[in-house]
């Protein structure tokens, strides 16, 4: 029995694993499983990656950017990026591990974003400054848009959210959510915008996809912007991790 998983901690509910297993029923796919696998620590890995039936792992929280001191090489945007959340496992003669990192959020966001983009679609804010930010700002500058981190906290070169006013939002029309504020079960929570200076112009994209529909969203929606949740890029990025385990 090949397998694959998911190393993350705490890990609730799974896309992935619900995601894989039922592509295994419907596509006939048989001697693979997909299951999760909670390491409290990074240094828990080995423990999985040497088992030579594991060929394929998705990293998540808190681990993507920890994992690549187990790595033996990284994909072009993976090493742009500095996160990793898909690993191919592959295995010598001699059973020794041979581990590559890539980075398919990127590829899930770019697809999922890209028809989404008007001509006026130039200079974007990207709310959050975790991994899945970093996924999101590699996108951009590929795309050629001018991208602004909103934060919290006053870095070089970022908004903060009390800094966010008409005038930048009617400079920046794309924002992108990358912060877990909104998430199940905390619903009625949406990052801290002047939403009352959205207008149609502006593409709200939020990473979240449980709720389907954010406040960050709905809030955007009533002001005539244009709205996207993060199901379509897990669903793109899922299977190009499968492209990747199998190719």
């Amino acid at each position: 029995m090949k397998k694959l998983g998911l190393i993350g901690f705490p890990l609730g509910h799974s896309f992935s694993k619900k995601y894989y297993l039922e592509k295994f029923q419907k596509e006939n796919i048989q001697h693979i499983d997909y299951d999760l696998y909670p390491i409290e620590r990074i240094s828990d890995f080995p423990s999985i990656f040497t088992n030579k039936d594991f060929y394929g792992v998705n990293v998540t929280i808190p681990y993507k950017i920890e994992v690549m001191d187990y790595l033996n090489e990284l994909s072009d945007e993976a090493k742009a990026i500095q996160a990793v959340n898909c690993i191919r496992i592959m295995h010598s003669a001699e059973g020794t591990p041979y581990l590559k990192g890539y980075n398919t959020d990127a590829y899930g966001f770019e697809e999922s974003l890209k028809p989404l983009l008007e001509v006026h679609d130039k200079k974007a804010l990207v709310l959050g400054n975790g991994g899945a930010a970093k996924a999101v700002i590699y996108v951009l500058d590929k795309l050629g848009i001018q991208h602004t981190l909103v934060s919290r906290t006053k870095q070089t070169d970022n908004f903060t959210y009390d800094e966010i006013n008409a005038s930048i939002l009617a400079e920046y029309s794309v924002i992108i959510n990358c912060s877990p504020v909104g998430t199940f079960p905390n619903i009625p929570e949406s990052p801290a915008l002047p939403y009352e200076h959205i207008t149609a112009k502006h593409l709200f994209y939020d990473l979240i996809y449980n709720p389907e529909e954010t406040t960050f969203l709905k809030k955007g929606k009533e002001k005539g912007a244009r709205t996207k949740n993060g199901y379509e890029m897990l669903l793109l990025q899922a299977e190009k991790n499968w492209e990747i385990w199998n190719s």
